[in-house]
């Protein structure tokens, strides 16, 4: 896995190879690929451990749109079976430290320690960030363990890093549990006007003959 304490960006996944002469589909994690992913970019890869390309880089020969897809073409990666290969890799690059920060993307050391905000009261701290091809996770530290809480606009819709905090709204039992419902009471089954009728009719009956 790429090195991602603060040195690294997340910028890109690999989704599946593209034709037969090594050409890989990338959905994009950055709104500047024209600066991120330019002939000779080199990518740190986040893979499994098992993985041939562990411990690896890539370098971008060319990255080129079909079909309003970005697709990328890397050194070493000179036909299909290689880039089925490198299929859900993530792709991550040197941060340096005086280029202009995008727009909503923020760094694992800079949330790392945050407070959590959730309407308006302090409900733990972030521990550490995960990085899963579908989304970010931001692992927060509370009283009664940890919560992993999806780093989505729907869920986290502020980070603050002057403030020192972040803000969440989660969805109901994220951050508690749920109270149990409680098991629906039966009830005896009414006695109709009719079965009283009856009933009340029987009884002289059954006295006289008693009698």
């Amino acid at each position: 896995m790429a090195d991602t304490s603060g040195t690294q960006l997340r910028v890109g996944r690999l989704l599946k190879a593209h034709g037969l002469k090594g050409a890989i589909k990338i959905e994009l994690y950055t709104d500047d690929p024209d600066r991120r992913f330019v002939p000779g970019a080199e990518f740190s890869l986040q893979v499994p451990g098992d993985s041939p390309w562990h411990g690896k880089s890539l370098k971008l020969r060319e990255l080129r749109w079909y079909n309003g897809h970005a697709v990328g073409f890397f050194e070493g990666v000179d036909d299909r079976t290689e880039a089925e290969g490198l299929a859900k890799a993530i792709l991550w690059v040197s941060h340096v430290e005086e280029e202009a920060q995008e727009d909503d993307a923020w760094y694992d050391h800079q949330l790392i320690g945050l407070a959590v905000i959730r309407d308006g009261e302090r409900v733990g701290e972030v521990s550490h960030v995960e990085h899963f091809p579908a989304q970010d996770l931001l692992i927060v530290k509370t009283g009664s363990g940890e919560v992993m809480v999806p780093f989505v606009a729907a869920i986290v819709p502020e980070v603050d890093l002057a403030a020192g905090t972040v803000t969440v709204t989660p969805p109901p039992g994220l951050f508690e549990e749920l109270p149990e419902a409680e098991p629906a009471v039966e009830t005896a089954p009414a006695v109709t006007p009719v079965e009283t009728a009856e009933t009340d009719a029987a009884a002289p009956a059954e006295a006289d003959r008693d009698e």
